[in-house]
């Protein structure tokens, strides 16, 4: 591997909705840049970024893949993520590890509902995004509309960098190499440089008034700090047109890609933060590759032969190997054995990482999503924010078919979820259950099959288990005291507790307010437990309770028969009499959903979202002659929402569907509930 420096690296995530053309337009920029020799075919399942078993099977990207080019004298990351609905949380997992995201937008479809999320969730970390409208090539006619639509939805500073010319076999520079005379399909070229350039000025007042004032024209090499800036801070969207098949405009974005999007120098900073809650302080990275070894782990991949690997980001110092690191606050290091380079399903041998770069390590087992590693217990409290995935809204009661494959099931349970943290594994409501919860019925599928196929475990399931959660409307008091004598030394314990609602979302507050020493201070977290296990265990439903604040208010205490186990059942049973006084209630889990359907089908869609508790909040016409319906429903009754779809559309809907919030249940729906 040739050796380059930090400022020559770019890093980028592809994201954007299943068919937009991604695998292929990757396919196109490997060949291109001749890393390799034959484009491969999604349809043939022979593309580069889609190997595993799996994806070859169901011919659509599942997991992120790795892959890398050099061109022009740089060296280009690129991660292939899943397009489906049900993996957008998959797709979201690179995000860390990167400066850019390419959003890819087929010209004939438009914006769809993935293109959406992935476009807010780049904005929200900080990314610069570029907009990638593929397939150009038997869509002339639905450019120029699809151009304001996005301007419409992601704001009128997405401007194209290039345009299809007028014959539909080519693209017309507006930026690096701009020609004034050049015949575009629509815009013209200069107009389009001149939009550029006035909204990039904006970031530099110095250069805007050698602009203005002075008559004189920039080049892009002038221009390139406010315009890294412009990207930096979402000022700017460049916009760029291409034909993945038939090899249209792929140099031209090559070239975007090396002198446009930002080098780990350039784009915003590494969120790392030192120390935990109210004592973390930002921690400023400076990516030299001479100080302590700084480094971030935002992919983990299981396999039953090869072991745990993680992928990681290397933000400062050196990484060689035969070096020791430790992962987050480990005391015990481990011993580099071996750096690899990601090629799709290739693993290539490195001796050093430098800064900027992306790498793999593996068999190293304690290796999981999100931890830090470094060379020095300088560095032992060094973590990133946690990267926000969707949160599961579908369940299945899981169990091994095999009697005493109880351990295993779960030992490959907690894999699936270090691969797959938008996958999550709990204890149900009902004795003994064990829940996998995930994205959609297929998310779920994809996650069974693999631990048949790779992990060798075969699991019983059960009809989907509706996360309902209970909560209070009113502020309650309550005083138990818990005393029991069975000779020699008995419990005693006395607490007075009030509990009052939160606002929802806002999970579970415990505040001691005793004074006096009525309760001694180590008897506080006992009560606290108490409190958390009646929580868990419910109240009028048997579900989870959230969104409470609970304030010790006093109590007493034995200075013989005291003990903790005494402030645990009074802190539980205080719980639950002041919960019966204040208005408990049953939330269940409200969805918003995106359907995309002919026109022609629309009033049965409503209608069945009506019939289901939901709400129609509107409808967009899509370019393509789809229309979007944005709802919100309880999950409860569009669980089988995807069954319902086909039958309605024959086969031909879509939806996407992702957690909103939790809403209390009306009184006929809480009376079937409540136990």
């Amino acid at each position: 591997m040739a050796e380059f420096t930090t400022e020559q690296i770019r890093n980028l995530a592809v994201l954007g909705h299943t068919g937009s053309g991604k695998s292929s337009l990757l396919e196109a920029l490997l060949f291109r840049a001749e890393a390799i020799t034959l484009k491969g075919r999604v349809d043939k399942g022979t593309n580069h970024a889609d190997f595993t078993a799996q994806e070859k099977s169901h011919r659509h990207s599942l997991e992120p893949s790795f892959l890398n080019l050099d061109y022009a004298n740089h060296h280009i990351n690129i991660i292939d993520t899943p397009g489906l609905p049900d993996f957008f949380g998959r797709a979201l997992l690179p995000l860390p590890g990167v400066e850019s995201v390419v959003l890819v937008i087929h010209a004939g479809v438009g914006i769809e509902a993935i293109t959406k999320r992935a476009f807010e969730a780049a904005r929200r970390q900080g990314k610069a995004v570029l907009i990638v409208i593929n397939h150009i090539d038997g869509n002339e006619s639905a450019l120029a509309p699809l151009l304001q639509t996005i301007q419409a939805q992601f704001g009128q500073r997405c401007l194209p960098v290039n345009l299809p010319n007028v014959t539909g076999d080519g693209v017309v520079d507006c930026y690096l190499h701009c020609d004034p005379q050049a015949q575009t399909a629509f815009i013209g070229a200069e107009c389009a440089r001149d939009e550029l350039v006035d909204t990039v000025l904006e970031e530099d007042e110095l250069l805007m008034e050698l602009y203005l004032e002075q008559g004189e024209s920039l080049t892009p090499e002038q221009l390139h700090a406010p315009l890294e800036t412009a990207l930096r801070l979402g000022n700017l969207v460049p916009v760029c047109f291409t034909s993945a098949e038939k090899e249209i405009g792929i140099s031209s974005l090559l070239e975007i890609l090396i002198k446009l999007m930002p080098n780990p120098l350039e784009a915003n900073p590494p969120q790392f933060v030192k120390g935990f809650g109210d004592n973390a302080k930002a921690v400023t990275v400076n990516q030299n590759p001479n100080e302590h070894v700084l480094a971030h782990v935002f992919r983990v991949a299981v396999d039953p032969f090869f072991g745990r690997m993680g992928v990681f980001r290397l933000y400062q110092g050196t990484i060689n190997v035969g070096m020791k690191l430790y992962i987050g606050q480990g005391r015990k290091p481990f011993k580099v054995a071996h750096l690899i380079k990601l090629q799709g399903e290739k693993h290539i041998d490195v001796a050093q990482a430098i800064p900027g770069n992306i790498y793999a390590i593996a068999k190293v087992e304690e290796l999981e999503i999100g931890v830090v590693l470094h060379d020095s217990h300088d560095e032992d409290d060094f973590h990133m924010p946690e990267n926000a995935l969707p949160q599961p809204i579908f369940g299945l009661a899981v169990s091994p078919k095999r009697r005493g494959d109880e351990q295993k099931l779960s030992e490959v349970l907690n894999k699936l979820v270090a691969e797959d943290p938008s996958l999550r594994v709990t204890r149900g409501e009902a004795l003994g259950q064990t829940l996998l919860q995930g994205q959609g019925d297929l998310h779920l599928q994809i996650a069974l099959e693999k631990a048949q196929t790779v992990f060798n475990v075969d699991m019983e399931t059960n009809i989907p288990a509706v996360p309902y959660r209970e909560t209070i409307l009113a502020e309650a008091k309550s005083r138990y005291r818990h005393k029991k004598q069975s000779g020699g030394s008995g419990q005693f314990g006395e607490v007075e507790l009030m509990v009052e609602p939160l606002a929802r979302g806002q999970g579970f507050e415990f505040v001691s307010k005793v004074v006096g020493g009525s309760v001694p201070s180590q008897y506080i977290p006992a009560i606290e437990k108490g409190v958390r296990e009646a929580m868990l265990a419910g109240g009028v439903g048997g579900f989870p309770m959230q969104d409470i604040k609970v304030t010790v208010l006093d109590g007493k205490h034995h200075s013989v028969d005291s003990k903790e186990i005494a402030f645990v059942m009074a802190g539980k049973r205080a719980f639950m009499e002041a919960v019966t006084s204040a208005q408990p209630v049953i939330l269940e889990p409200v969805v918003d959903m995106q359907i995309c359907v002919e026109q022609g089908y629309v009033g049965e869609i409503t209608g069945d979202i009506s019939a289901s508790r939901g709400m129609v909040c509107g409808t967009q016409a899509q370019t393509n002659g789809m229309v979007e319906v944005s709802v919100e429903a309880p999950l409860a009754n569009v669980a089988d929402y995807s069954t319902r779809l086909k039958s309605m559309t024959g086969g031909e809907g879509q939806f996407s569907m992702s957690f909103s919030r939790y809403d209390v249940v009306p009184d006929r729906v809480q009376a079937t509930l409540m136990r």
